[in-house]
């Protein structure tokens, strides 16, 4: 069976990457219902930081990593790897083997829709992962096909296409595309710099609903 195999994206310029480094990521939850990939998938090695990323994307078969291991050494500074491994959650495709070569080639993290292996090792490595779990039954080279590299893979829920903008924290992972966030960008981050003004007024002894105008909407609505 033949894999399909694209080049990948660029990574986002440093400035656009800065930028969104300093975005409060789940404030954008405030603005978009897309995209938010499913919160099984989880930081097993992170600092909490924001992982801003352009996605760099893989589809393995069940127990056949051949395009992971060759994905693995075309990435680039800035690219995150996104792995797909067709809804499997046995067979652990990145292992220490794997993170080490990410890690040389300068990866920003790697998000895995499934389980990975050598856990302490990848929290030495220290690239960022995000993953479903943990297992000791791992991919093989079969060489048999069937995956796909710089393709539009399934994750967690989400479609993500080679190119699409991946943001991650402690607290879960989104991945769009570059439209779709410069849409709602400046909103958010409006709000994230109001916050702080927020947060004192209620310190102050201000109530939520009065200051947000929920108590209003509340008035309203036991008049209707």
């Amino acid at each position: 069976m033949k894999m399909m195999v694209n080049e990948f994206t660029p990574p986002l310029a440093a400035q656009r990457a800065a930028e969104l480094q300093s975005l409060s990521l789940p404030t954008l939850g405030h603005y978009l219902e897309d995209g938010f990939v499913d919160p099984e998938i989880r930081m097993l090695v992170g600092t909490g930081g924001n992982i801003v990323g352009t996605a760099a994307t893989v589809r393995t078969t069940a127990t056949d990593s051949t395009a992971l291991h060759h994905a693995a050494g075309l990435i680039q500074p800035g690219h995150i790897l996104v792995i797909d491994t067709g809804g499997d959650r046995f067979h652990a495709p990145l292992g220490e083997v794997v993170a080490t070569q990410l890690q040389v080639r300068g990866a920003a993290g790697v998000i895995v829709d499934g389980v990975v292996t050598d856990i302490e090792q990848l929290r030495r490595i220290g690239v960022p992962v995000y993953a479903r779990g943990t297992s000791l039954l791992t991919t093989k080279l079969h060489g048999a096909g069937g995956g796909g590299i710089g393709v539009t893979v399934a994750c967690g829920g989400v479609a993500v296409a080679a190119g699409d903008i991946v943001l991650a924290d402690a607290n879960g992972v989104l991945a769009l595309p570059g439209a779709a966030l410069d849409a709602v960008f400046a909103e958010a981050a409006a709000d994230d710099a109001s916050e702080p003004e927020l947060l004192r007024a209620i310190a102050g002894g201000e109530r939520l609903g009065d200051l947000t105008g929920a108590s209003a909407l509340v008035a309203g609505l036991l008049g209707s």
